[in-house]
């Protein structure tokens, strides 16, 4: 059996949802497909899918084959592209992730003139506000805001991000302005999640954390656009990037609040698994960003 033949066909199982549509895209027939996962199963002493021709779901060991399958493939194909790409331009397919509004106001703007500057790319963005599992969703280079726990992934930083407090004229002539961060319990506060109940904001840049306060909020939306919006219209105290808003406070439609209490900037990294460190194409792509954000500052604080 040919091991890496054997587990690139279990991935494209997996990947297709069932045999007969993993063999429809491969150059396979479905007894073949089925005789090599019956081979890996054999292989490893163990079952690694529940199938039949129409659909399948992974085992515990099944699910544990794929991910490191899958790994080994993309290292496989990232030490190709590293001995036969690094002499010429980067090409093929990069899926990178980012966050939502991040993605669509900061990073697609500028994928036309990266398409351009690489003829040979085509690029998947994936818009999501949670964390991607680079393996399993197949995601070559994720962009993510925040500190990073220790990991085995690769990180560059690229930017800080600074989170601010801001809410409508018409909002603090009603309720007031706070002035302290132990204010805030006494607002109505728009809180950016997925499931309502109680938030905590972090205040002050002091190295473990500063302080920490318990919002009961007013709002809860998933999504910053939105969350921006209500604030405009008086609806509460909304805590976004400074970017976001820049034109909303130029304008005065919001005010920007507790800037002396403002927490330190979140980092902006770029991360991607070790095996992919010698490709071309990620390292355009963010080589590209670093010199575009160099200039504009996009991030501004």
């Amino acid at each position: 059996m040919d091991q890496l033949a054997a587990m690139a066909t279990f991935v494209r199982a997996v990947d297709s949802g069932s045999l007969s549509a993993a063999a429809r895209s491969l150059p396979s027939s479905l007894t073949a497909v089925s005789r090599q996962i019956s081979a890996l199963e054999q292989h490893f002493g163990t079952r690694l899918l529940v199938r039949t021709t129409r659909q399948l779901a992974l085992t515990d060991d099944g699910r544990m084959l794929y991910e490191r399958a899958k790994s080994i493939l993309g290292e496989v194909k990232e030490i190709e592209e590293a001995l036969a790409g690094s002499r010429r331009e980067p090409s093929g397919r990069l899926r990178v992730s980012a966050p939502t509004l991040m993605g669509r106001l900061l990073i697609a703007p500028l994928l036309g003139d990266f398409l351009h500057a690489c003829p040979s790319l085509s690029v998947d963005l994936l818009l999501v506000d949670r964390n991607v599992n680079l393996i399993e969703e197949d995601v070559h280079l994720a962009l993510r805001v925040g500190r990073i726990p220790d990991s085995q992934l690769v990180t560059r930083k690229l930017a800080e991000v600074q989170m601010i407090h801001c809410a409508s004229p018409g909002y603090l002539a009603r309720r007031g302005e706070p002035q302290s961060p132990s204010d805030l319990p006494r607002h109505d506060c728009l809180v950016f999640s997925d499931a309502p109940g109680a938030a905590t904001w972090r205040f002050g840049r002091d190295a473990k954390g500063g302080s920490r306060i318990r919002i009961a909020g007013r709002l809860w939306v998933n999504s910053l656009d939105a969350l921006a919006s209500a604030a405009e219209n008086g609806a509460g105290i909304v805590r976004v990037p400074s970017w976001q808003v820049e034109r909303q406070l130029a304008e005065g439609r919001l005010r920007r609040l507790l800037r002396e209490h403002e927490p330190a900037p979140a980092p902006l990294h770029a991360l991607y698994q070790p095996s992919r460190l010698g490709s071309a194409k990620i390292r355009a792509f963010i080589d590209f960003l670093v010199e575009r954000w160099r200039g504009s500052d996009p991030f501004g604080r």
